[in-house]
């Protein structure tokens, strides 16, 4: 029985997903690839390499289709969560197993995340962690294996049963945030976030789909609606009517000059804090409903 499967969530990404698959069967981590509608060849190259394929027939989400591919991979002790643009380096999975084995409070453990540019991407505070509070978000990196107060969703190791006993990632979430969710019921179980120095993957940033028009204001609209929804449902105060306000009038301001991407970025918050003060959903807006 394999104590590790991986699940990769994929939408457009086939320029991403043969490194990332190659580097999983160079660490003999069986693959299953979860599609969220990809118009392109990501289907045919992952099972062009032997990885188990999902097709949705609908872009689900990140976390949606990921709590859809962790179901189906049943013989799995720990799942592997990780982004197309995610390319595990020589040793990386079995560092993390070994953390896992040296670390049974562990409830989430995540690699080294290494940046195009040589940078080693490590996220000091979290929205959603009170129990680790960090408010000027003063950045220390850890110098080995750490506790943390958030780990990233672009590459998570979690038991496939706490995943599952927890829930999920929370399917009203399309996009953004719902890795904080997950860290924050994780920890609010009384299990530890651990950063592995030892396991190092590279992370392309942003690399996951193909750009494509008004990818911006799809991407700025769910930050905006899912940072007002995980605050809503912790109890902290609302951000959106902040948001809108601050983010309306660069919008205006962005139009005047015909500068396409601020429009899109400033307008996208925007209407991601307006939608969300006015009770439309992240599964409305992307027809899930």
């Amino acid at each position: 029985m394999p104590s590790l499967v991986a699940i990769v969530v994929a939408h457009d990404s086939a320029h991403a997903l043969p490194s990332c698959l190659a580097a999983l069967a160079a660490e003999h981590v069986p693959a299953v690839v979860v599609d969220n509608a990809s118009r392109d060849a990501s289907v045919s190259i992952a099972e062009a390499v032997g990885a188990r394929v999902i097709r949705n027939p609908r872009n689900e989400g990140y976390g949606r289709a990921n709590t859809l591919g962790i179901r189906a991979a049943e013989r799995a002790e720990h799942v592997l969560i990780l982004n197309p643009d995610i390319v595990l380096q020589p040793g990386a999975a079995d560092a993390l197993l070994r953390a896992a084995a040296a670390s049974p409070d562990a409830g989430l453990l995540a690699p080294r995340l290494m940046e195009p540019d040589g940078r080693f991407f490590y996220q000091p505070r979290s929205l959603l962690a009170p129990y680790l509070t960090n408010p000027q978000g003063t950045l220390t990196l850890p110098e080995g294996d750490a506790c943390a107060p958030f780990l990233s969703g672009a590459c998570l190791m979690i038991r496939r049963d706490l995943f599952l006993d927890l829930g999920g990632f929370d399917p009203n979430i399309f996009l953004f945030y719902e890795d904080d969710d997950l860290c924050r019921r994780v920890a609010d179980a009384g299990r530890a976030l651990v950063h592995v120095h030892g396991a190092v993957a590279l992370h392309g940033r942003g690399r996951s789909s193909k750009p494509e028009p008004g990818r911006v204001f799809r991407t700025r609209w769910h930050q905006a609606w899912s940072r007002a929804y995980v605050s809503r449902k912790y109890g902290l105060p609302d951000p959106s009517p902040k948001m809108l306000a601050v983010n309306a009038p660069k919008a205006a301001l962005a139009s005047l000059s015909f500068r396409q991407p601020l429009v899109e970025r400033y307008a996208g918050s925007a209407a991601g804090a307006l939608a969300a003060l006015r009770g439309r959903t992240a599964l409305a807006q992307e027809g899930l409903l």
